[in-house]
């Protein structure tokens, strides 16, 4: 089955049912070292892997892993161009979970970025970026301990779809042509735009099917949080994309008030709902005009069609979630684009998990990772229903490669996203108090000491490691 590689001989295959996986006590987890600083972070990473998984579970548990190669390392092996050769992606899709370092984006051959075509070739629709606060990290915000998020960003759709063409070949310019001619005129909302003859055009699809089934894993998530951190928020850009990501947030409350019905409710559920818990006497009008203070100025129509949506809702569910039986659902809510990138800093305290297309959400879990301390601290995770891959979240850093220095915290916590998703929390919990405690100690590599106050001296990616590892006993 394999060319150039060969699985463990010992260990069992991860299986999965309704999405979700099943682990046995001695999984073989594939890795990709990763390009670069991965020849640092990685056996780092592994030894604090190892050592929580022994000092958890003694010899019950343990992970049997399965070096498999991409990158820059895979065309040392494989051949030049051959970044994500067929070895690893059979490997990685039979045994399910897989870890992986940073890796170099091929330049003037092969394919656009080796992470999106994991993602993409293995339908890891759901990218899971945690970012919360580990108590002495240096960060420029003053209260980043507030920040505690867990972001779902859809993988697979959007412009990371990868479909544009380049400004005046034949293709765009019979697209161009065909927009300005028929389809632009044919949609009378569009009203006399037109496209200039000298564009690049690109496509950003976003279906019913991949919105529903991110929303539907963020909402699971939120089912197992704390009943205080019981939110889903739908980030979009509704208010100018209608049809893409102002349909997004709509099949996300659809999800959420179908198939989740009974655990879930909407912020403006709930503000018709406590308003009749405030005075039961109201009449639909009275509820309909707190819930949209511009009723007043509406149209006849539209103040009709906001008084059916509060007799709706109350005939729909006032039962099951009235008299404050809501407060114990989850909130689903919606928030502009821009609005949640400051109201992350504002207002961090407001916000649990944020579900969000492609490129919002690449944007945004790199901010959410800012305020925490950086993507040095910033771990990850590709889902999908049969595959999960994790992965560190920044670059390779090649000129620091080999020198035993770089901050090995994203690859590490990222390890602990795999253990908890692999139901092994004992282990998981080790790191994080390690992580935490070592940090706190002041007993970090050169980029966290460098923005210590007062200042602290620099461990190598290895003591860091060991330094962790230390604080399992604690």
């Amino acid at each position: 089955m394999y060319e150039k590689i060969t699985p463990p001989t010992t260990g069992s295959k991860v299986t999965f049912s309704n999405g979700q996986p099943n682990v046995p006590d001695d999984p073989i987890i594939p890795f990709i070292r990763g390009d670069g600083t991965g020849v640092d972070l990685w056996p780092a990473s592994q030894k604090v892997f190892d050592v929580a998984i022994a000092t958890a579970y003694g010899d019950k548990r343990k992970i049997n892993w399965f070096k498999v190669y991409a990158g820059d390392e895979a065309c040392e092996k494989y051949g030049t161009f051959q970044y994500l050769p067929e070895d690893t992606l059979n490997a990685i899709k039979e045994y399910g979970i897989a870890i992986k370092g940073p890796l170099t984006t091929p330049i003037g051959g092969g394919i656009r970025s080796l992470n999106v075509a994991l993602r993409q070739i293995n339908d890891l629709y759901a990218c899971v970026r945690p970012c919360r606060y580990y108590t002495g990290t240096p960060s420029p915000h003053k209260s980043p301990e507030k920040l505690d998020v867990i972001i779902y960003r859809e993988n697979t759709e959007d412009i990371y779809l990868g479909i544009e063409w380049r400004e005046g070949t034949d293709i765009a310019s019979k697209l161009i042509d065909i927009l300005n001619k028929d389809l632009i005129p044919g949609t009378p909302e569009h009203g006399k735009k037109q496209i200039r003859l000298d564009s690049g055009i690109g496509i950003k699809p976003i279906s019913k099917t991949g919105s529903q089934r991110l929303v539907k894993r963020a909402i699971q998530n939120a089912l197992r949080l704390p009943k205080s951190k019981q939110m889903v928020t739908l980030v979009h850009k509704g208010n100018i994309m209608k049809y893409t990501e102002g349909a997004f947030r709509d099949w996300g409350y659809e999800l959420a008030t179908t198939e989740f019905r009974t655990e879930c409710v909407t912020e403006r559920e709930s503000w018709i709902l406590s308003n009749k818990e405030e005075n039961p006497n109201i009449s639909s009008e009275e509820n309909a005009r707190k819930i949209d203070p511009g009723y007043d100025a509406l149209t006849p129509e539209k103040k009709a069609e906001i008084c059916q949506e509060v007799e709706d809702v109350l005939g729909a569910i006032w039962d099951s979630h009235g008299d404050r039986k809501w407060q114990d659902k989850i909130m689903v809510n919606d928030r502009i684009a821009d609005s949640i990138f400051q109201q992350i800093q504002t207002r961090p305290g407001e916000y649990s998990i944020l579900a969000t297309m492609n490129l919002n959400g690449d944007y945004l879990s790199d901010a959410a990772a800012a305020i925490v301390g950086g993507l040095g601290m910033g771990p990850g995770a590709n889902i999908g229903d049969e595959c999960a891959i994790f992965e560190a979240t920044h670059g390779t850093a090649p000129k620091h490669a080999g020198l035993d220095r770089v901050n090995p915290g994203s690859l590490i916590l990222s390890g602990v996203m795999m253990l908890e998703y692999m139901g092994w929390q004992e282990a998981a919990d080790l790191i994080k108090k390690g992580l935490e405690l070592a940090i706190s100690n002041g007993e970090v590599t050169y980029d966290l000491a460098r923005l210590m106050e007062p200042p602290v001296a620099a461990l190598k990616c290895s003591e860091f490691a060991d330094a962790i590892i230390k604080h399992f006993q604690d």
